[in-house]
């Protein structure tokens, strides 16, 4: 569960990049965010996440309190979310199942369980065939593919998402998208950002719309 209350992120300037947001988001829904380059979609996610922090208001996730969630709290919350960067944050000096494999060497699993479990996820976004191969030798569409597998690997309770299907082809971009449904069917909550407007259109979900950091928007 996500619920932000009030939450006003002000940096100095002051630009206030969030404003007022006051928004409930359950467990299991599927939600999409959108809004113009500037609007503040990166910086609620990096309030959600756990990257910043809320200038005031109270943000709760997961059953974490990120207002005031202590310096040592910070990793075991991030072991309860999966999060896909806009700009992948791979490990050049590790293979593509080694990079999806770290959330589960975090939380200590076994290596048979953390064989079957990374080798299952990297067949479901079809990289099976790149499981060796260093991220520089692959594409940018692959290495977005790494990053949702990475991100999904460990089954947390919400995953996060900031553009997941931006260096993807239309084709892949709906098989991804239809991956992410089958991870929210299974009770993880789902938060995407997107500038892909007609594939909002096409999915049919409950869509946030923000602009000027003030959500103007909250419906299918």
């Amino acid at each position: 569960m996500i619920q932000f209350s009030h939450v006003y992120k002000t940096y100095p300037g002051p630009i206030h990049a969030l404003r007022d947001i006051d928004l409930m988001i359950e467990k299991g829904e599927f939600v999409f965010l959108t809004g113009p380059s500037g609007a503040g979609k990166t910086t609620l996610f990096k309030m959600l996440a756990a990257y910043d922090k809320v200038s005031s208001g109270n943000l709760q996730v997961a059953g974490f309190d990120l207002c005031d969630i202590a310096n040592k709290e910070v990793p075991q919350f991030r072991r309860r979310i999966g999060v896909i960067f806009q700009d992948f944050k791979l490990l050049k000096d590790r293979t593509i199942f080694e990079n999806v494999s770290l959330p589960l060497l975090v939380r200590g699993d076994r290596p048979q369980t953390i064989q079957r479990r990374v080798s299952e996820v990297l067949e479901q976004v079809g990289l099976s065939h790149r499981a060796q191969q260093m991220p520089e030798f692959v594409s940018g569409g692959e290495q977005q593919r790494t990053a949702i597998a990475r991100a999904i690997v460990h089954q947390p309770g919400i995953l996060i998402a900031d553009e997941p299907t931006g260096n993807l082809d239309p084709e892949l971009s709906e098989e991804i998208m239809d991956l992410l449904e089958r991870v929210s069917a299974q009770g993880t909550t789902v938060f995407i950002a997107t500038h892909d407007h007609e594939m909002v259109k096409r999915r049919n979900k409950r869509t946030l719309q923000i602009r000027d950091g003030l959500i103007s928007g909250d419906g299918v």
